[in-house]
């Protein structure tokens, strides 16, 4: 029997091409395996094109709730955002997508794993780091790193296919490269090649439009959290990821969420790209409102450094590993009382606040009043700022001293 193979498909130009390509070439039994992240449309078809492609069967996981619930919930819970900007849509899926291909890999008594992404990109890194956590003794093929891969674009691939006898409904013609799942899509290539041009964003947005192009009226929206978990939309009770599904379908119509970067990425050179993130957009800000209400100062600065370092393991696919989980385990922690509502209207691009509410702010009108009130005297000040600053007057006294002498 011929040794198996799975192949990470996601029913694109790249991973078809490769399906023949590691038959002619390794002589495996190729198994594809797709991962339904929430890919909506492009899952059409894939069973019949990847059979038709010599891939002796295929694999259609539906993960999209253990997507939600397991991996996009700890990034918003840790506000983890790259580089201040990228919501890591991306970045989330890899690991859960490594994960499900080990576990196939297993059933099927597979002898390696194969992915389609670049030798420039992330994707290469975060799929490869999973296997590894997961599956270290599994050998893991990289077409595009391979020496008998000698496809370097769509013409080549396409022209590939039809000389094993595959035709296949792909046009040479340019287009952006896309990714995408329930929390977002990301735009690549063409005119964003070049940060100097503006994006043509007639041609690009899949999720929304341009705030431009917004409805002129805003509108309200109440988000219901509890234990730093969405529970509620307007009152209506939903699982996370019809959450983001209507959040989805909210922030498209306002034009929220859109996001032009120039990123640096983990292989060292910069990529630009445009983000489509806008139910994500909407949970991130409701979650952050809610916790200014509840979380101490102490515990929010720290939060605030461990988001960052949350977002930075997630990006570089460092998923399974001992510091992702004990990051986790403190921002898991600082949840137990963000409950509460958020009420915020949306309006071209804008999330504005409406009014926030929880059983456990820690706001009290009685302090923070501009009245002297009975929990605080303006008096207490003084001794304290005293104190406070009592190191830097220090150091200015003996700095006057020294030039006096």
């Amino acid at each position: 029997m011929k040794e198996k193979v799975i192949l990470a498909y996601s029913g694109g130009l790249d991973t078809t091409a490769i399906i023949p390509w590691l038959k002619e070439n390794f002589d495996y039994e190729v198994i594809c395996v797709c991962i339904d992240c929430g890919q909506a449309e492009e899952l059409d078809g894939l069973e019949e094109r990847a059979k038709f492609c010599g891939a002796s069967k295929l694999y259609v996981l539906d993960v999209i709730d253990e997507f939600c619930d397991e991996y996009v919930m700890p990034c918003v819970k840790a506000h983890a955002v790259y580089e201040n900007k990228y919501l890591l849509g991306t970045s989330m899926a890899r690991p859960l997508i490594a994960k499900k291909l080990v576990e196939i890999a297993r059933k099927e008594g597979a002898a390696a794993i194969c992915h389609g992404a670049t030798g420039k990109g992330n994707d290469q890194i975060r799929f490869e780091l999973g296997i590894k956590a997961l599956a270290p003794d599994l050998k893991i093929i990289a077409a595009w790193r391979n020496e008998k891969w000698t496809l370097d674009s769509r013409e080549s691939e396409i022209a590939y296919c039809k000389a094993h006898g595959i035709d296949l409904p792909f046009s040479a013609d340019s287009s952006y490269s896309r990714d995408r799942n329930l929390w977002h899509i990301s735009h690549e290539g063409l005119e964003l090649e070049d940060p100097a041009n503006e994006p043509n964003y007639d041609h690009l947005l899949v999720l929304g439009v341009t705030p431009e192009k917004a409805p002129d009226e805003p509108e309200y929206v109440t988000l219901s959290f509890e234990k730093g978990t969405p529970v509620a939309v307007n009152g209506e009770k939903m699982k996370v990821s019809d959450i983001v599904r209507k959040l989805n379908e909210l922030g498209g119509k306002h034009g929220i969420g859109i996001v032009d970067i120039v990123e640096n990425r983990v292989v060292g050179m910069k990529s630009r790209g445009v983000y489509e993130t806008p139910g994500g957009t909407i949970l991130y800000e409701a979650h952050q409102q809610l916790e200014e209400l509840i979380l101490d100062r102490e515990t929010t600065t720290l939060k605030l450094n461990l988001g960052n370092q949350f977002a930075q393991i997630v990006y570089e696919g460092k998923w399974f590993t001992p510091l992702r989980e004990a990051v986790q385990a403190f921002i898991e922690s600082t949840q137990e009382k963000v409950t509460g509502e958020v009420k915020f209207k949306l309006y071209k691009g804008n999330i504005i606040k409406a009014g926030t509410t929880s059983p456990y702010s820690l706001y009290n009108e009685s302090i923070a009043s501009f009245t002297t009130g009975d929990l605080y005297d303006h008096h207490d000040a003084e001794g304290f700022i005293n104190l406070f600053g009592l190191s830097s007057k220090v150091r200015a006294m003996k700095e006057q001293e020294l030039a006096n002498s």
